[in-house]
Parts: structure tokens; C-alpha cells; sequence
């Protein structure tokens, strides 16, 4: 008998969502009756706000929504998008130039299924989200890290970025504020940046998913906002589930230049049609709806963010930057690596990493934390402060009576 075909080595060679993984080990933990504390998952606590669901209840009894709608998205959802895209990110566009996805995971695979070709390289300021990289290889592009650390405030510069450039680069991803680490770059370090990508004739994917969400007056400045010239080359792409509570709904979108839609547009026909029809009319309820309560949750992130910097700073050997967006904290745990602590069952643990830092706080503490492998150098750890007041402060204090001297 033949031996059977092998499985796709492209697909073989994809790992698992890091934040993910961790999430589920922790949530595993907790069902066995561990008190375990995970600020593993980028996931708001709150419950989507009531008008929300109320208008995804009303499109249930209405069996126009049983059927297949255009796959680019409902035209009254489009025409949302684009007044929050002029909204937020001062940027006019037609509601042709916009696509709605199946989450904003879904708008970042086809973003750079859209502009990169095989052998082209993507520039990807680290730390990063931990999709993009494997969303990058998928397009059969090859990621190019250009770290920054916590000195830079985890932002990367345009002197960084030239370095990096070569003749097969085409494709930068910028990202204010970031997953994992919260920072938010200034106006003028987005121009700069944005300068920099028009010179050289390079595409940029600016997921903008996190920018309702800064503190300290702090204001998210879009690229194109920052140099509308290089629209015509940049991909926004974005989403209602982190200021909305609606991580469940699955509703996300690209906004881009014609050319580069149709093409992305083609790709969702095939790959997953239109998205569902009630999640879709529940964001329109989300964007044109009252912003009140999505203000009270960012209020909120606020206080937990103040709150959780405050706390990591008392642990001898962390340095915490104050993050100024999103809803992470983003410690250098590097003076707590090499050091002998002590475990419960009275033996003597040496992390040397982050990832083994990271399993002796989830055995030792019963705390989920994300390593920083998964967001690009070991040497970090991610913490998300979107759970509640009580298990956000409950979990930093373990922390803190662990790494006790």
C-alpha cells in the first residue's frame, strides 16, 4: 500500500497562538479548582453593552439576515466603518474601499495576502502580536524583527528601520497602540515613520484595533492621518471587539486602497463569504450607537492600568514602562532571570528565560503571565489588566510575595 501524502509543510510549520495557549492552559487549571489568575488572554471582562445585543436580537426576527449578503459586508455596516475611519483616523474613504472580516485576525492575514509576494520581506517592529509573523509566512513573505526595548519605550525608529531595509523590502506593519506592550507612538515619530515607507515605496499594515483605547491624553495618530500621501499604500485594518466587549462577535475590517480590496475582497468571496449577518448588524448598532459605556470601560482600563504599573514597580528587578495604550503592560523581567528563588515544595528554581520565568509563576503562584518568546527576545512578559479590579490586584500581590527578598 502507498504511504499516505504528507500534510501541508506551510501549514506544518505554523505554530500555535502563543496567548492562546496560555489562556487555555489556565482556563484548564481553573476547571480542575485551581485558583489560577490568568492575564494571559487580550480579552475586555465587561459584557458587550445591552443596546448592542438588542440590536442583534432585532435582526434575528428579520429572515433577510438568513441569507447570503454581499462579502465585503452589509453596505450599512461599510458606511459605519468609513465614518469611523474619517472619525478616527481622519482619513475620507469610500465604503468600496472597505472590507468586513471575520475579526480583525482575519483582516491581517488578508492584508498581507493582498501586498506580499514570495521572498518579499516585512519589516515587523518587536515586540509583536504573535500572529503576524505566522500571518507574514503564510503569505510566503519573510519576517524581518527590528527590536526595540523597554529603554525605546518599545518603540522602533527610523534610523532602526533603514537598517533593516533592504532591496526585498516591501512591507512595514506599524502598530499604535501595541499588542503586546502598550505603547503609543507620538505624532511626529508616526510622520517620521510614515516619511520614511512613501520614500521607499512601502506598503504599511497599521493595525489600529486598540486606538479608542489610550490614557493620559494621550491621542493614537493614524498614519494616514499623520501623512495622508501615503494612503495609497498603507492598509488600515481594525475592529469592534476591544472597545466594544465584543471579542466573541468576530467582526473586524480593512480599509485600503481600490486595488488592493478588490484583490482581498476576491480572496474572502472564496475563502469565507460574507460574515455573519446579525454580528454584522450589532456592529453597526456598536459604531453609530451612543459611546458612553465604551468610554466607562476605557475609564476603566485606566484605573486597572495605574493600578497594575503601580504594583509591578514595587518587585525588585522589574522594569515597568508606563503603557499609554491598549489595555497590557509589558514588564523587563531580565533582573529577575539567573536569579535562585525559592519553591513551594521547598526546592531551589534558576530561571534563565522568560518562558521558564513564566512556567515557575503559573506553578508556583497559580498566575498566567505570556512570555516574552512569544512577542519576539525572551528577557519580558505580557500581562493583560482587562479582568476584574479585584483578581487584576489579587494576582500582582502574589507576584509580589513570590519575588519577595
Amino acid at each position: 500500500m502507498t504511504e499516505r501524502a504528507p500534510l501541508s509543510r506551510k501549514l506544518s510549520a505554523i505554530a500555535e497562538s502563543a496567548t492562546l495557549k496560555v489562556d487555555a492552559k489556565a482556563k484548564a487549571l481553573k476547571a480542575e479548582g485551581k485558583p489560577v489568575i490568568s492575564y494571559a488572554a487580550g480579552e475586555p471582562d465587561f459584557a458587550t453593552p445591552q443596546f448592542i445585543v438588542d440590536a442583534a436580537a432585532e435582526a434575528l426576527a428579520d429572515p433577510a439576515n438568513y441569507r447570503y449578503t454581499p462579502a465585503p459586508g452589509l453596505p450599512a455596516l461599510r458606511e459605519a466603518i468609513a465614518a469611523k475611519t474619517l472619525r478616527d483616523s481622519g482619513l475620507e474613504v469610500s465604503p468600496s474601499q472597505i472590507i468586513v472580516t471575520n475579526g480583525g485576525k482575519q483582516s491581517v492575514y488578508q492584508a498581507f495576502q493582498a501586498v506580499v509576494n514570495p521572498g518579499d520581506e516585512v519589516l515587523l517592529p518587536a515586540p509583536y502580536w504573535t500572529t503576524y509573523p505566522e500571518a507574514i509566512r503564510l503569505a510566503d513573505g519573510v519576517p524581518v524583527e527590528v527590536f526595540a526595548g523597554a529603554d525605546q519605550e518599545y518603540k522602533v525608529t527610523v534610523e532602526q528601520l533603514e537598517a533593516a531595509r533592504t532591496p526585498r523590502t516591501t512591507v512595514l506593519v506599524f502598530v499604535s497602540p501595541s499588542n503586546p506592550t502598550g505603547s503609543v507612538y507620538s505624532a511626529e515619530e508616526t510622520k517620521a515613520i510614515a516619511e520614511w515607507a512613501l520614500e521607499h515605496g512601502i506598503w504599511i499594515i497599521s493595525d489600529e484595533i486598540y486606538q479608542n483605547l489610550t490614557y493620559d491624553g494621550v491621542k493614537a495618530t493614524s498614519v494616514v492621518q499623520a501623512l495622508p500621501e501615503v494612503a495609497g499604500q498603507t492598509i488600515l485594518v481594525n475592529g469592534v471587539a476591544k472597545t466594544y466587549a465584543m471579542t466573541g462577535w468576530r467582526v473586524g475590517w480593512m480599509v485600503g486602497p481600490a486595488d488592493a480590496i478588490k484583490i482581498a475582497g476576491n480572496l474572502q468571496s472564496h475563502l469565507t463569504s460574507n460574515v455573519n449577518n446579525v454580528a454584522q448588524k450589532a456592529a453597526i448598532a456598536a459604531l453609530n450607537g451612543p459611546q458612553t459605556e465604551a468610554e466607562q470601560m476605557r475609564e476603566a482600563f485606566d484605573r486597572r492600568r495605574r493600578l497594575i504599573v503601580s504594583e509591578l514597580s514595587k518587585i525588585d528587578g522589574l522594569v515597568v514602562p508606563n503603557p499609554t495604550g491598549a489595555f497590557y503592560v509589558y514588564p523587563d523581567v531580565q533582573g529577575l532571570l539567573g536569579r535562585t528563588w525559592q519553591a513551594k515544595d521547598g526546592s531551589s528554581v534558576t530561571p534563565t528565560t522568560s518562558l521558564e520565568l513564566a512556567d515557575f509563576i503559573l506553578d508556583q503562584a497559580e498566575v498566567a503571565v505570556v512570555p516574552g518568546e512569544a512577542f519576539g527576545p525572551s528577557g519580558y512578559i505580557r500581562m493583560s489588566y482587562a479582568l476584574g479590579d479585584d483578581a487584576l490586584l489579587e494576582g500582582v500581590q502574589r507576584l509580589q510575595r513570590l519575588f519577595a527578598v
